[in-house]
């Protein structure tokens, strides 16, 4: 099969070709961005690179078998204040260039996809320059995330993937999560920080246990020996290097410090949204109503901060529950500041909340481990969002067994 992949990024249509168990004889690609290119090329060296779109002679692929393709959802996305409605601006010129390669190169069978959150104006234009009606698949049946993305394709007996039952805690490498999926893993995942899981219902986060000992300190000093006023307080200290303190005869010398295993209340069951690209950009989480939770009024609950070790950093806080009604601090002032108190049942523990791994990000789009290795963390985020649900492709492309 000889394939023209547009907007090809990490060459996902490639790695689903090749899960799909169909021999490819030549592929060709458009893509621009450095970094998605760079891991293409480790992956699949035997790949063709072109460059950008606006400058492709699509003519040259004239009889290829297979177009790919789902121009940027930047522009179209409901996550963009101000989006495009029609087809008329920069997302509509980029999705006529997929149109054009269609026209030009007269691909026998094509595939084009983009986000489901897109105006119904655009969906309408999109249908009806590629003469077929959308499917919407939600990567949720194939992966541990929620991701819904239109596909439209002439390629013959597409139809939902069976639901696998992945779940988010059976692609973690540590860890425990709160959710039986993830929120969509998108581009902007890499500044992934608790309050905007929690208050935006985005960028999942895991819940990881640390080793801990509970300490009596003197309130006034800090210190455990010297007397002073005050009296004292129990406090929650973690260790650095991962370790458990020495066992001894006290039970409070040696705990661990258990994941806090959150309800999302949102009706979607306990699969991850989508993984976006914009992952990074959010401070500390704070727990507010959020009217898309079942009920309406159900809150999420962040327990309250107890400590911290290192510079206090994401990754380096505690929070601690002790019974079952736990109060919430706010973000920025007072307990209660901002957002108000919200309770909710959780069980006894500590915990501290970190992003998801890499690796991670590529099991939420069915890529294979360390298949973005060798680009930065924060390139990796943005590429694997970026990406497609290699197993919903995969799924799509089984229609071409027998046909081609």
């Amino acid at each position: 099969m000889r394939v023209l992949s547009l907007f090809d990024g990490i060459s996902c249509g490639m790695a689903a070709l090749e899960r799909a168990g169909i021999s490819v004889e030549r592929y060709d690609a458009f893509e621009i961005d450095k970094y998605a290119i760079k891991v293409s090329e480790k992956n699949y060296p035997q790949i063709v690179h072109h460059g950008d779109v606006f400058s492709g002679n699509f003519a040259d692929f004239k009889g290829y078998d297979l177009l790919l393709g789902g121009s940027p959802c930047t522009y179209w996305s409901i996550a963009k204040t101000g989006r495009e409605t029609t087809p008329d601006g920069i997302g509509g010129k980029l999705f006529m260039e997929f149109v054009r390669a269609l026209r030009e190169s007269e691909c026998r069978y094509f595939l084009y996809e983009n986000n489901n959150s897109i105006h119904q104006n655009i969906k309408d234009f999109i249908s009806e320059m590629l003469g077929v009606q959308p499917i919407m698949i939600n990567s949720a049946l194939v992966s541990a995330q929620q991701r819904k993305r239109c596909y439209w394709t002439n390629i013959p007996g597409v139809c939902q993937p069976e639901d696998k039952g992945i779940l988010l805690k059976d692609i973690l490498e540590s860890g425990i999560s709160w959710q039986d999926k993830s929120y969509c893993m998108t581009a902007s995942y890499d500044g992934a920080v608790f309050w905007n899981t929690m208050q935006r219902s985005q960028r999942s986060m895991i819940a990881e246990p640390v080793g801990v000992a509970q300490r009596g300190r003197y309130v006034q000093s800090g210190n455990r020996t010297s007397k002073c006023e005050g009296g004292t307080e129990q406090f929650i200290e973690a260790r650095k290097d991962g370790k458990s303190n020495c066992l001894t005869t006290v039970q409070k010398d040696s705990m661990v410090a258990e994941p806090i295993p959150f309800n999302t209340f949102n009706g979607e069951g306990e699969k991850s949204r989508t993984f976006m690209a914009g992952y990074y950009k959010y401070g500390e989480a704070t727990i507010i109503t959020n009217k898309g939770f079942k009920g309406g009024a159900t809150a999420i609950a962040q327990p309250i901060r107890v400590g911290q070790y290192g510079s206090g950093g994401q990754g380096q806080r505690i929070y601690s529950v002790r019974g079952k009604s736990v109060t919430l601090s706010a973000n920025g002032g007072g307990q209660g500041a901002k957002t108000g108190l919200y309770k909710i049942d959780l069980p006894d523990g500590d915990y501290i909340i970190r992003k998801l791994t890499p690796v991670e990000a590529e099991r939420l789009q069915t890529l294979p481990d360390n298949y973005t290795e060798g680009i930065s963390k924060t390139q990796r985020y943005k590429c694997i969002g970026n990406g497609w649900t290699v197993d919903v492709i995969a799924h799509i492309l089984n229609g071409l067994k027998g046909v081609i």
